[in-house]
């Protein structure tokens, strides 16, 4: 993302920061989404950069006035008034604001580490099961009948947050559920400006183990550094960790595929 586009959403971020968090403005952001993505005209004519600023910001209003809160309305008019790349960047950016608001309520109530760790747990339980991700992934299916398979599977088990966001994890259309769910755990850990290392090891890491980890790499990254811990043991021994787009391959198979690589 160039720094234009980074600006740009800054900008929307302080727009929502300054609201009160709350359930009913995430629902609202995601139906203007959902209505930018169901209506090409509308999106492209919100996103139109030969249409002033202002013209775009009025148009978001006379549409959504009315419809949604004036909070939502606020941030429609604010993004409409941004010049995109195009006009599904727009939507999605929208998007972003409703899944920023739900994770913003949650960490208004202390609970943002629990539903950090619950959508990274169901993540992985939908990565190791191929038909409860085909199921969801499966686009021909009714869209309320796979957020249906979600809300079966975790309504009353989980922070109401965890659950809106795994449901609406389902609509996702340019990236596959467990990118989706990836890309909701990276905002979350920029609501604490903490960074998220991926972290691949043999066998489960003792609570002494994985805070020594934690406080090497918050030390190498230069901020609070969050673990997301999965268990191969075809790593063999070590530790796999990715942070971003870095990678630090400290496992036995990793230094084997290193040597095999020089010596071929």
């Amino acid at each position: 993302m160039n720094a234009a586009s980074l600006a740009r959403q800054s900008e929307l971020d302080q727009a929502l920061d300054a609201q009160q968090p709350s359930a009913a403005l995430a629902e609202e952001l995601f139906a203007v989404a959902d209505a930018l993505a169901a209506q090409p005209g509308l999106r492209n004519a919100l996103a139109d950069p030969t249409a002033p600023d202002s013209a775009r910001r009025a148009l978001a209003g006379a549409v959504l006035t009315g419809r949604v809160s004036q909070a939502a309305v606020a941030l429609a008019q604010a993004a409409a008034a941004l010049r995109w790349s195009s006009a599904a960047d727009l939507g999605a950016a929208i998007e972003r604001q409703g899944v920023r608001a739900e994770l913003a309520l949650a960490q208004a109530s202390g609970s943002l580490d629990l539903v950090e760790d619950e959508l990274f747990r169901f993540g992985r339980v939908v990565d190791a099961d191929n038909e409860l991700r085909g199921v969801l992934g499966d686009r021909s299916a009714p869209l309320a009948d796979r957020q249906q398979v979600v809300s079966d599977l975790l309504a009353g088990r989980v922070h109401p947050v965890t659950l809106s966001l795994a449901r609406r994890a389902v609509t996702a259309s340019a990236r596959t559920y467990d990118l989706t769910l990836g890309a909701y755990l990276n905002l979350a850990a920029a609501a604490r400006s903490r960074a998220i290392a991926h972290v691949v090891v043999a066998r489960p890491l003792e609570p002494d183990q994985a805070e020594r980890l934690r406080a090497v790499l918050s030390r190498q990254v230069g901020r609070d550094v969050g673990l997301q811990v999965v268990v191969d043991p075809e790593v063999v021994g070590g530790a796999r960790v990715r942070i971003g787009d870095e990678v630090i391959d400290g496992t036995v198979a990793g230094k084997l595929e290193a040597a095999s690589r020089q010596l071929s």
